[in-house]
């Protein structure tokens, strides 16, 4: 027998899982799917660690399952599939932990409630990722929870860095700079040494580049800088979000256009980005697939604003030994790499066309002045080894 720690990864209609059997030390990957369509069409998919599919099932047109009817499935089919095992533990990616919650916590209802102030500041991710935590809680009291969160890596970012040009006191109330994605750049910086020891204790930026998007600067695997600010929509261009915005551009809308907030929120959360650029789609293949000048216009936008990005986060380091991409776009999308690393020549990178292709991992010549890396995330990984962590401590 061996415990097991599952991990959920909820959004606002989809709750992602994946399940890690305890082998010792060692997390063991067993089980992965995602329980898709909560309020239109419900659609529940398990596959193994070998991505062979072991269920699938549909609820007809119109089921609106919920996050709670989701669990309703998911768990015991967990519990099934574990047979004498046991269900230990479960790991959840919350986006926003704020400055009180730094490190993995332990859930409870105090916690839940304190974490809810987030919600203005994450309100695509934060209820979304709260609600399965508060069925279980609940439903299971005695399973053990556990919030991982993605802005606790960038917390050692130094101070200035955190802060924006307003009066002090708001910036000791917490308007300050978070950052996000933390729990991916946290497994990145945990397999660097294995990857390019040279980039591991150096000065490293890595690229998320996915539906969201951001960047981080790294120094000795630390996180000293994020284009990720306030919130999971500042920095670069997204699917549907604007990314860096003139704060004028808001008070324009609002002063002179009649927007209220929850429209602007509308705007710059779910129309903007690829999406609001190109008229045409938030899916960056699709966009790389069109012939639109509306595509076009896009993708150079997304591409230029990360060219600028790195310069910034280049600065932040005082140089650059490495650079590596990750998450959707940057695992896959071999033509938006190599725009970048021909965009970052004059920073010494330098593309190896054959390895692109292949998507890497090493995508620059051995030998180059700044190492280019594909290197995929984990970050089902990273909560499940926090998980673990925290329940034998």
């Amino acid at each position: 027998m061996a415990d097991a720690i599952a991990v959920l990864n909820a959004g606002s209609s989809s709750i992602k899982y994946s399940l890690f059997l305890v082998r010792g030390k060692d997390l063991a990957p067993s089980l992965r799917g995602q329980v898709e369509g909560l309020y239109t069409r419900p659609r529940f998919v398990a596959k193994n660690a070998a991505g062979e599919l072991l269920e699938e099932t549909t609820w007809a047109e119109g089921v609106q399952l919920g996050h709670a009817g989701a669990l309703d499935h998911l768990v015991p089919f967990v519990r099934a599939h574990l047979g004498r095992d046991t269900l230990a533990a479960i790991g959840h990616r919350v986006v926003h932990g704020g400055m009180e919650y730094t490190r993995p916590v332990r859930m409870d209802a105090a916690v839940l409630q304190s974490l809810e102030q987030f919600v203005p500041l994450a309100p695509l991710h934060q209820p979304h990722n709260l609600s399965p935590i508060r069925v279980l809680l609940e439903r299971m009291p005695e399973l053990p929870q556990v919030a991982c969160f993605d802005t606790a890596f960038h917390r050692s970012n130094p101070e200035v860095a955190q802060m924006f040009a307003l009066p002090a006191r708001f910036h000791a109330q917490g308007v300050r700079r978070y950052g996000f994605h933390g729990l991916s750049y946290e497994y990145i910086a945990s397999v660097l040494p294995q990857v390019d020891a040279r980039a591991a204790q150096g000065r490293t930026v890595v690229m998320h580049l996915g539906n969201g998007a951001s960047m981080c600067a790294l120094r000795e695997g630390a996180s000293v800088a994020s284009t990720m600010g306030f919130t999971a929509v500042d920095g670069l261009p997204m699917g549907t979000r604007c990314g860096a915005i003139d704060p004028g551009v808001i008070l324009y809308l609002v002063g002179q256009r009649g927007m209220d907030v929850r429209a602007v929120e509308k705007l710059i959360y779910n129309e903007s980005g690829l999406l609001g650029v190109s008229g045409l789609s938030s899916d960056m293949r699709a966009l790389l697939a069109s012939d639109d000048p509306g595509a076009r216009t896009a993708i150079d936008l997304y591409l230029y604003r990360i060219r600028r990005e790195l310069g910034s986060l280049a600065a932040a380091l005082g140089g650059l030994d490495a650079i590596v991409f990750t998450a959707g776009i940057g695992e896959h999308a071999a033509f938006i790499r190599q725009r970048i690393c021909e965009d970052a020549a004059w920073l010494g990178v330098q593309l190896d066309g054959v390895a692109n292709a292949k998507d890497g991992p090493r995508i620059s010549p051995a030998g180059g002045r700044v190492g280019a890396w594909v290197v995929p995330t984990n970050e089902e990984l990273m909560i499940a080894r926090h998980t673990h962590a925290l329940l034998a401590a």
